[in-house]
């Protein structure tokens, strides 16, 4: 158990939702917020992609979306999903046969637009095909793709057409009486993805599939997911959330995960507190903080560890964490335990000395569930 009280000034009032099941994994209502990615292998090649499944589930996704854009994808999702650890969203795009072929494969969910699969009698085969094997529906809404109508009403992309291509999907489920759908209404720019997500959450009770999508690489993606999906969850809006890096799909759930982490809506793994180092650090900071996160990644109890180069913030910080070290003189620091000091510890031996500590206090918090929402 973290020593650090929940705090009145610091609490996420969450906007209220309906909850539906993708799979085994609830989404909306109290349910934690789950994180979700993305494959980018050859959905027809099985063993790829369900390599890159499993990877993402042993770095904590709760769900993974895989794009099946032909027949031999379908196909293929059939073994996927009954070997995959986590549920599987089956991304469909246009074609209403597809979004039978994922149902009977055995797709958690169908991300599809409703509005965009013909006449209305597709819709009602692909929503009877979702209803007779359990599957949830995302609508996806999508800045770069809204329908040409829109377009033309609104001159441009912007949250008023977002939110009304949203809604006029939505629509198209509740008259065929499914409602176990979530909404998405993303765009790469951030402004606008936060202003037709504020729209969203006041027009439906839907549960809401946060993103902001085409985010960019690995550095520039973090920071811009981070303002855009900060901000919103901030506000409480989104109960499932996907970052879209142009990265190794395990670096979005990390990066997913580092995001609720820091809003305290999440606890999975070592969370390290550090300074950025300066001229007064007692060892080498930024270098010790890159060994530990690589060392610590195996971690799923939720834990708070702080690494500060000196005393001038070090103690206090220890004092807000499970474990701390901080830097002194002489080649040792400080090792604190639950904020209190402990013992020295010398420079050279402190980074495996860590590990142990956090290893050991994992062993002993072991019949915690690894992954919780916050309380």
């Amino acid at each position: 158990m973290s020593i650090n009280p929940i705090r009145p000034w610091r609490n996420v009032e969450r906007r209220k939702s309906r909850q539906i099941m993708v799979g085994n994994v609830p989404v909306g209502g109290d349910a934690p917020i789950s994180v979700q990615t993305m494959t980018n292998t050859d959905s027809s090649d099985v063993r790829a992609t369900l390599d890159q499944i499993i990877r993402a589930a042993e770095a904590g996704a709760d769900i993974v979306r895989v794009s099946t854009p032909d027949e031999s994808s379908t196909h293929a999702l059939r073994e996927i999903t009954r070997e995959s650890p986590v549920p599987i969203v089956a991304d469909i795009h246009f074609h209403y046969r597809r979004a039978i072929e994922a149902a009977e494969a055995g797709a958690a969910c169908l991300r599809i637009n409703p509005g965009n699969i013909g006449d209305p009698s597709r819709v009602r085969e692909v929503v009877q095909a979702a209803r007779d094997h359990g599957c949830s529906i995302r609508i996806g809404v999508n800045a770069g793709s809204l329908e040409r109508h829109l377009l033309e009403k609104y001159g441009e992309p912007c949250p008023d057409a977002m939110v009304e291509s949203g809604l006029d999907h939505i629509r198209l489920l509740q008259d065929n009486d499914f409602h176990e759908f979530k909404i998405s209404v993303k765009a790469s720019d951030v402004f606008l993805a936060a202003a037709a997500y504020q729209q969203l959450a006041d027009a439906t009770d839907a549960p809401i599939h946060l993103g902001i999508t085409e985010a960019g690489g690995l550095r520039g993606g973090t920071v811009k997911s981070a303002v855009g999906m900060g901000n919103l969850l901030w506000m409480g809006i989104g109960d499932t959330i996907r970052v879209s890096l142009s990265a190794d799909p395990v670096e979005e759930v990390k990066v997913g995960y580092e995001i609720l982490k820091s809003l305290g809506l999440r606890t999975r793994g070592v969370q390290i507190i550090s300074c950025p180092s300066c001229a007064r650090q007692g060892f080498d900071v930024i270098k010790t903080v890159e060994t530990l996160e690589q060392r610590l990644e195996h971690i799923k109890v939720p834990m708070s560890l702080s690494i500060i180069g000196c005393v001038v913030n070090g103690p206090g910080e220890a004092l807000m964490t499970d474990l701390g070290f901080t830097g002194g003189g002489a080649g040792s620091g400080m090792v604190y335990l639950a904020g209190r000091q402990s013992h020295k510890m010398s420079n050279a031996q402190m980074i495996d000395h860590i590990v142990e500590l956090v290893e050991r206090r994992a062993a002993e918090l072991s019949a915690t569930p690894a992954d919780t929402a916050a309380e």
